[in-house]
């Protein structure tokens, strides 16, 4: 059993724990315990792809984790859809284990208030995009972009591209009902992933911004850091998890 402050990281969509591959050693070779989670219905979980994948199954995949490995303190790291899987987490930790949500860290993400979807701040192209796509599959996934649109060229590009799978398209459009107030009890931080920044994104961005409470790192790179920057992300995520160590 760890009694220790452990990072758990949640991949975004058409992702999966592979995604972190270079993070994860960095973390761990500084002392970290740490896990990454893939989420029902991509990564290595695709052929688990179903119509009853929602919200509260990822929400519930990561919960799982947690209780498997029987973490007492959790820093957890939500990567841009995972941003609303993230939030679920923390209502149901606030609620059922206070005190075992030491950090919330929103990585390029979602950031939604209480009863709004992932499709809530986009604009309505993608929305119809989106909805098109999953047409295709009987409204069932919808397949990912090319990885260029998250600022990756080259090898990287073609490694993301290979290994995207399609989305589980239900929870697209769910909304998350979570305590907001027991929520923003946690530390949080936004990292700000800039260059270029992800249109669909750009609501977080000006949400921390403009609320308080918010710790807000900046990094110069695309949307996707754990690949094109997995030195200075995990820097920054290991200055968080020192902190709260420290806080014990």
């Amino acid at each position: 059993m760890s009694n220790t402050t452990s990072i758990v990281l949640v991949h975004g969509a058409w992702l999966g724990a592979w995604v972190w591959r270079r993070v994860l050693p960095l973390l761990r070779a500084a002392g970290a315990e740490s896990h990454a989670v893939t989420l029902t219905g991509v990564g290595e979980r695709a052929h688990l792809m179903s119509e009853s994948i929602d919200l509260q199954t990822h929400v519930q995949d990561v919960i799982g984790l947690i209780e498997a490995e029987e973490l007492k303190r959790v820093v957890l790291v939500g990567h841009s859809y995972g941003g609303m899987v993230v939030t679920g987490v923390a209502d149901r930790l606030q609620a059922a284990a206070p005190g075992a949500l030491v950090h919330l860290v929103y990585l390029d993400a979602v950031l939604p208030y209480p009863g709004e979807a992932w499709s809530t701040p986009h604009d309505e192209a993608t929305k119809a995009r989106r909805f098109e796509a999953a047409k295709a599959s009987g409204g069932l996934h919808f397949a990912p972009p090319d990885a260029e649109v998250f600022g990756l060229q080259g090898a990287d590009r073609d490694w993301l591209n290979r290994r995207q799978t399609p989305q589980p398209y239900r929870l697209y459009d769910q909304p998350l009902d979570f305590d907001g107030d027991a929520v923003a009890r946690v530390p949080r931080t936004f990292i700000d992933c800039t260059a270029p920044a992800l249109g669909t994104i750009k609501a977080s961005r000006e949400r921390v911004r403009r609320e308080p409470g918010w710790n807000l790192i900046e990094m110069a790179t695309g949307h996707c850091p754990m690949v094109s920057e997995p030195k200075a992300l995990a820097e920054h995520l290991l200055g968080i998890w020192n902190h709260a160590q420290a806080s014990q």
